[in-house]
């Protein structure tokens, strides 16, 4: 499950540099999908190990780290529909498919790594 936790890190690093470059690199924020993807990296790389509580430990801040990413940028997108249509103000089509885009994947992300927990607790591993 690290190598896909890797994986995922590229794409989110990817996605926040495309959404910066995408805003003229005027909106830092933009970078936020990266820095979540930086996180997961890291802690990606420790979770490649040979000592099977330090891959359990470092996996579980993952998709700590993944959770807490999915329900900030769900939450955050959805203000901004909630927003848009209150006001009557177009949506930011960046930012906003920038931040379903992180949902969307971190989704998928928990989603796997809960899925690999539970077959491990099944398979006696834990």
């Amino acid at each position: 499950m690290a190598k896909v936790t890797l994986v995922f890190a590229a794409l989110l690093i990817a996605l926040g540099l495309v959404s910066y470059l995408g805003t003229g690199s005027q909106h830092p924020t933009a970078l936020i999908p990266a820095w979540f993807g930086l996180a997961l990296g890291v802690f990606g790389f420790l979770a490649i190990s040979p000592s099977e509580s330090r891959r359990k430990l470092f996996m579980h801040v993952n998709v700590t780290i993944g959770l807490v990413g999915f329900l900030g940028a769900g939450i955050r997108a959805v203000q901004e529909f909630v927003h848009a249509g209150s006001t009557g103000k177009p949506i930011d089509s960046i930012a906003v498919g920038a931040q379903v885009t992180m949902a969307g994947l971190l989704l998928i992300y928990v989603l796997l790594c809960v899925r690999s927990f539970i077959a491990a607790r099944r398979a006696g591993k834990v």
